[in-house]
């Protein structure tokens, strides 16, 4: 194999080599390219600024597109940016128009790339794990919904299955180009630099002020303003697409931050890693999302649970100290209000709306094993299905909407696909021996879990970044295992174990 990936660098080097350095100093090259601009300058002349746009998007697009491809690396790097800046860019745009098409697109060159990448190097074992085998039994079962007799059109599948789908194999491309710990590391540093953006946003949103086209985008749609301006006090959103993602990826890096805090690393990182992650979960405050609050203490119990050491101890107890102060101390601001109602959610008027839906949608789940069929319900079902009961019912819960939308059977497989991610995940962080690995690893239990969680009282994984993230840290736990093994194989007098 190494011999191969040497054969294949120098080959591509003489490639670039012959295409840049000789064949520009042909005169034929040099005439063509003139002849070329000065037709591109006629055209835009002719036809306006419009082609002008579409020349230059054409000009740095296939350039874009062959290196996607051709190398997954800078693919999937710049489908994590894209992940993040996707919603923010649409505000740029007018409302109606398709940006996530291109999210589409990168998805698709990225599964062109495995099956180019295919044909020279034939690594299936890449793919032989557990829970790539659940991944393809709860695919195909959002597969075989295409043909739910409940549904009311066939169109809700067909708009929701291509967001769902091809989602869920970004994680079957992370785990076949993600080869390195240095690559796992590059991804963390890039994933945290972003989460770092978006807490800046915030932070320039709630002092600052918003933006021209942010203010514009907040007050297009009335109901829009009413409901992200709560109790005196507008909810933050950061580049995000809503508070809640904008809150929920907060409070998933401040984790992850936390997690590496405990690694094998310098102690300057350290006390850059706690900076961040306090800046995480100061800035998630101004999201005003409640269930995100609980999301913290949750996460730090699962630590608590994995790593139970002294470190690990005391630092549970003075967050346990600080939680309880931060609930029970009086105050007049409506940020820190907010956080503390979400510690009590008998006295919460939405939380008691939540349950009296869910308690009116259980004799419905009840009575349709298959649900309602994909994308019956949300956006989809109230453009396809305006008319249709599940189109009016606000899901809340991701949980519930899986359960309404593919029936109680749906929920019990994706449960189990949860448990089985959740059960590989912590019997991978046991088995890893590498110290940076297991600290990776841990990171990533640490950030399914936050989601996990939190996909009970909001809808978690159904926008970007969250869904790419969440298939990410998926991979990740496999690979961290898989590196683990193939360091202890060089290593004769440690016995690898099993996958």
């Amino acid at each position: 194999m190494l011999d191969d990936e040497f054969r294949n660098n120098v080959h591509k080097r003489t490639f670039w080599e012959n295409l840049i350095v000789k064949k520009f100093e042909a005169p034929v090259v040099i005439i063509f390219a003139l002849l070329a601009s000065l037709f591109v300058t006629y055209i835009i002349a002719l036809g306006g600024y419009q082609i002008g746009v579409v020349v230059i998007c054409a000009l740095i697009g296939l350039p874009i597109i062959y290196a996607t491809v051709a190398y997954p690396k800078f693919g999937i790097i710049s489908l994590i940016i894209l992940s993040f800046f996707i919603n923010y860019s649409s505000r740029f745009l007018p409302e109606p128009t398709p940006i996530g098409l291109l999210m589409d697109l990168w998805t698709y060159l990225l599964l062109l790339g495995i099956f180019v990448k295919m044909k020279k190097d034939k690594q299936w074992g890449y793919f032989n794990n557990t829970i790539a085998y659940f991944l393809l039994i709860w695919l195909g079962y959002n597969m075989l919904e295409i043909i739910n007799p409940v549904s009311p059109t066939i169109l809700e599948w067909v708009f929701t299955v291509r967001t769902v789908a091809f989602i869920m194999l970004m994680y079957f491309v992370f785990l076949y180009h993600i080869r390195t710990k240095e690559f796992i590391r590059l991804l963390i540093k890039i994933w945290l630099a972003l989460d770092v953006i978006g807490a800046f946003s915030a932070i320039q949103q709630e002092f600052f002020g918003l933006l021209p086209l942010e203010r514009e985008w907040l007050y297009r749609f009335p109901e829009r303003f009413k409901l992200l301006f709560i109790g005196g006090h507008l909810r933050k959103w950061s580049i995000f697409s809503d508070p809640v993602v904008f809150a929920y990826n907060m409070v998933a890096a401040a984790l992850l931050c936390i997690a590496l805090m405990f690694g094998p690393i310098k102690f300057s990182k350290k006390v850059i890693l706690g900076c961040m992650a306090t800046l995480f979960i100061f800035v998630m405050l101004y999201s005003g999302t409640r269930a995100s609050y609980v999301i913290i203490p949750a996460g730090i119990l699962m630590l608590f649970i994995l790593k139970l050491n002294r470190q690990i101890f005391i630092f549970s107890i003075i967050s346990g100290i600080a939680l309880f102060v931060l609930i029970k101390i009086p105050t007049s601001n409506s940020t820190l209000a907010r956080f503390q109602s979400a510690f009590k959610p008998s006295k919460d008027a939405s939380f008691a709306e939540r349950e009296k839906n869910q308690e009116a949608i259980r004799p419905y789940i009840l009575s349709h094993p298959f649900g309602g069929g994909l994308g019956s319900v949300g956006v989809w079902g109230q453009r396809f299905a305006p008319n249709s009961y599940l189109a009016k019912f606000p899901p809340d819960s991701g949980y519930v909407r899986v359960a309404v939308e593919l029936g109680w059977i749906g929920l019990l497989l994706y449960c189990i696909f949860n448990f089985v991610i959740m059960y590989k995940g912590i019997q991978y962080y046991y088995l890893i021996k590498d110290p940076e690995l297991k600290t990776y690893c841990l990171g990533m239990v640490l950030f399914i879990f936050a989601f996990d969680v939190g996909n009970y009282p909001q809808q978690a994984l159904v926008q970007y970044p969250s869904n790419i993230l969440f298939f990410l840290a998926m991979a990740i736990l496999n690979i961290t295992m898989r590196l683990d093994l193939a360091e202890r194989k060089l290593k004769p007098e440690i016995k690898p174990g099993k996958i």
